[in-house]
């Protein structure tokens, strides 16, 4: 099953980051290598980010964003997982 996760992030993200920012993409990195985090990437402007994974379950998501730094270090304010149905493309 694929799950589109959305970040609501705090106003001074892109300054706040810096610091976290590389095990933040530690935590994204394996996750792709293990094939449960597809996608992933802030908007433009960078008020949030949305990331896709493919999952058995939805907990395994839930699991990914409460260890995230970047949810730990309070720089995302909420979040949300929705279940996406894809029906085009793999």
């Amino acid at each position: 099953m694929y799950f589109a996760l959305f970040y609501d992030v705090v106003d001074d993200y892109i300054t706040r980051r810096q610091p976290l920012r590389t095990a933040h993409l530690t935590h994204a990195g394996k996750a792709q290598r293990d094939g449960l985090l597809r996608l992933g990437g802030a908007f433009n402007p960078p008020d949030g980010a949305l990331l896709v994974f493919n999952a058995d379950d939805v907990k395994q998501v839930e699991e990914w964003v409460q260890n995230d730094p970047y949810v730990l270090n309070g720089l995302v304010k909420a979040w949300r997982i929705r279940e996406w149905t894809v029906v085009i493309g793999a």
